[in-house]
């Protein structure tokens, strides 16, 4: 038995224990080996596009399966056992992924393949797959020499080890840190939401009592966040932010060595691979194509911005003074988003607490599929689940009980509204857990051949429940699960023949579209109804409360828009520029790059880098890539214009979005799969107009 390789399409996750990684993943790994051995041992006259490309697809399955489980757990529910099985292994798995695109006789063959007269008369999405294969294995090093093969595999098994470092001093150095009140007037200020979470909290970790209240914070951001734009307390707040600034970045957690030896070891594989630096070697197959139009794409939007963003920060100053009677002054940090939240009360009488009590995650959820529903033609049912702890498992489930990882999880199928075809299925697990990583994300669990369902996931560290009433959630953190939901949909959607062209699987800077288009939903009256219902009476959101949030969307929103540039810009710099900067102190480096980027506070930020799993995370991960959020976002504003033109809820528009965007994965460039779903390219202008910055 090898549990982490089960076909079964519902996975045992109680089954999945450190016990056997070993084994499994060292099983998966010979018959990966086995595979590749059969494809390059063929007689080249017989081979063809079935026995080397198909059959390279499908050679390393088993364990991109098991492997992919393991990771999973390793995000959601991390343990020592299961960390130390994960990483006895990441070398062997490291290597052996480095090795594909360096085995010369499986070049070889499939170059061959390539040159035959019946591979050029293939169906288009066959062609592009061979197409796209090619290329993969150009950019990973197929036609260098063996001594530079040799270094390129040492560098992705290094990069593989250090990246997963940096992962677990984020998570850990997270965890150490808490912060425990007993005096309750030191809360003036914190919605009641928060503080009874924070008491919930203390009472699960044994340090409150009915008799003894006390509150308990830490650095998730549902604990943290309410903290910095609420509290009175100016003291706590700066200790909040304090330690938000020292995750990763003190002690035995330090991920300072680990930044450079990271940004270091991409540059030397960019420069072995032929490229001046990490960003063009990243960028060549993407819509960006290069470092040099990425950045120029960035700082296009930073110097039509920048006058208002400074503008925003001059007058938050101004207000704050002219509230305390002190002179005008630069705000520390600690300030910011206190005083920001201050004057939006005031100014739009709006408090984002007043919108809570409509957002429940249940209703969210149904609301959401019911959008989705009308949209895009689906119907998504909820099924009953079970969840049981490692190794505890038994023989066989109740029948239509799926098993989830955690108790809070929940499962669901969706199929197609016409024909009842299942297209996929999904888990979705919303609240922070100590065992789990920081952040939102989706990921695809199993990739279905076409005409089977797909599997996926879709995770988020939201307000979780309190005091026997559901969660309810932030305006923000709703527009977080849609835009998961929105990645989900075109994993679970895709209809494309060849599983590696399927999904998400597109071009780095393309794959946020569909996932910030549903954001869109988040904010217009016609679809808020169909979920932002309050928990309690079923009311929608009433009218002047409506009025108020939209009144209030574009405030700071230069701010908002600088702070994403400022992601962009850092990482692009460093991965184009390293020679300017290696060997400097990181923090300085930081304020070099983003000297006008940043609002003159009054107390510098250590650099974020030390914390940036989006950047260090992963061998590549979003490395040169953050810019592609803001990139994707000028299609996003632009595509919507057309839900906007023919109705929000149109199923028709929706239906055109799924043909020619969500079902289509990486089957054609994404550039033309913007045309067929808009008629043209895309225009900036949208964006801007959106965010008020026009």
């Amino acid at each position: 038995m090898h549990p982490f390789l089960a076909p079964d399409f519902h996975i045992r996750w109680s089954t999945l224990v450190p016990d056997a990684v070993e084994s499994d993943i060292r099983f998966a790994l010979d018959l990966a080996k086995q595979n590749i051995e059969t494809i390059c041992a063929q007689d080249p006259e017989a081979a063809d596009y079935e026995s080397t490309f198909l059959a390279l697809e499908k050679a390393t399955e088993t364990l991109s399966d098991g492997w992919g489980r393991l990771n999973h757990l390793d995000s959601v529910s991390d343990s020592p056992a299961q960390r130390e099985a994960l990483n006895q292994m990441l070398p062997e798995v490291s290597d052996f992924y480095s090795s594909i695109a360096l085995n010369d006789r499986l070049w070889s063959i499939l170059k061959l393949v390539s040159e035959k007269p019946e591979t050029q008369t293939l169906e288009p999405v066959q062609k592009r797959f061979v197409e796209e294969t090619l290329a993969d294995f150009q950019q990973a090093g197929a036609d260098l020499p063996p001594e530079k093969k040799t270094r390129i595999a040492a560098i992705d098994a290094e990069l593989s080890k250090l990246t997963k470092q940096y992962s677990e001093h984020v998570l850990d150095s997270t965890n150490a840190w808490e912060l425990i009140l007993t005096d309750e007037s030191k809360l003036a200020g914190l919605p009641e939401s928060a503080k009874a979470g924070a008491l919930a909290n203390a009472r699960a970790k044994g340090h409150a009592t009915d008799e003894k209240p006390a509150w308990r914070f830490t650095l998730q951001f549902p604990s943290m966040f309410p903290i910095m734009q609420h509290l009175h307390d100016d003291s706590i707040r700066r200790q909040v932010w304090e330690a938000s600034t020292k995750i990763g970045a003190t002690g035995e957690f330090d991920n300072t060595s680990l930044v450079w030896k990271i940004l270091q070891l991409r540059h030397e594989k960019a420069e072995i691979l032929g490229h001046s630096h990490f960003a063009d070697l990243t960028l060549l197959r993407r819509m960006a194509k290069t470092g040099r139009s990425a950045l120029d794409f960035i700082e296009n939007l930073h110097a039509r911005i920048q006058p208002t963003f400074l503008a925003e920060y001059r007058q938050l100053g101004q207000y704050k003074a002219a509230k305390t009677g002190q002179p005008i002054a630069p705000l520390e940090p600690w300030e910011v988003g206190y005083w920001a939240e201050k004057q939006r009360q005031e100014n739009y009488d709006f408090d984002e607490e007043a919108l809570r009590p409509y957002f429940p995650v249940t209703g969210v959820m149904a609301g959401l599929f019911e959008i989705a529903s009308q949209l895009f033609g689906l119907t998504i049912q909820q099924k009953e689940t079970a969840y049981y702890e490692p190794g505890h498992s038994p023989d066989e489930l109740p029948a239509g009980v799926v098993e989830v990882w955690h108790p809070e999880v929940t499962f669901y199928e969706i199929h197609d509204s016409k024909t009842g075809s299942h297209l996929g299925s999904f888990y979705a697990d919303w609240h922070p857990r100590e065992s789990k990583r920081s952040g939102a994300w989706m990921n695809s669990l199993r990739t279905g051949a076409l005409g089977e369902p797909h599997l996926g996931l879709i995770i988020g560290n939201m307000s979780p429940p309190v005091n026997g009433k559901p969660a309810l959630l932030t305006h923000n953190e709703v527009e977080t699960i849609f835009h998961e939901f929105g990645h989900l949909l075109h994993g679970l959607l895709s209809n494309v023949p060849v599983k590696s062209l399927s999904g998400t699987s597109v071009a780095w800077d393309f794959v946020e579209l569909p996932s910030q288009i549903m954001e869109n939903f988040c904010w217009e009256r016609s679809s808020l109804d169909l979920f932002a219902r309050h928990f309690e009476t079923g009311d929608p959101i009433p009218e002047e409360l409506f009025a108020k949030m939209i009144a209030a969307k574009n405030y700071l929103s230069a701010s908002a828009f600088m702070r994403q540039l400022s992601f962009a810009k850092l990482d692009l710099e460093l991965h184009t520029r390293l020679a300017d900067y290696a060997g400097k102190d990181l923090d300085l480096v930081d304020r070099e790059i983003l000297a006008d980027y940043r609002a003159p506070l009054k107390t510098e930020s250590p650099s974020m880098m030390r914390r940036f799993g989006h950047l260090f995370s992963s061998a590549t991960g979003y490395a040169a890539g953050y810019y592609s959020y803001k990139w994707a976002e000028v299609l996003d504003a632009d595509a919507f214009t057309r839900f906007q033109t023919e109705g929000v809820l149109n199923p028709e528009t929706g239906l055109a979005f799924r043909e020619h965007v969500l079902s289509k994965g990486n089957s054609s460039a994404p550039d033309e799969l913007y045309r067929r779903f808009m008629g043209r390219d895309p225009d900036l202008e949208p964006l801007l107009v959106r965010a008020g910055l026009a």
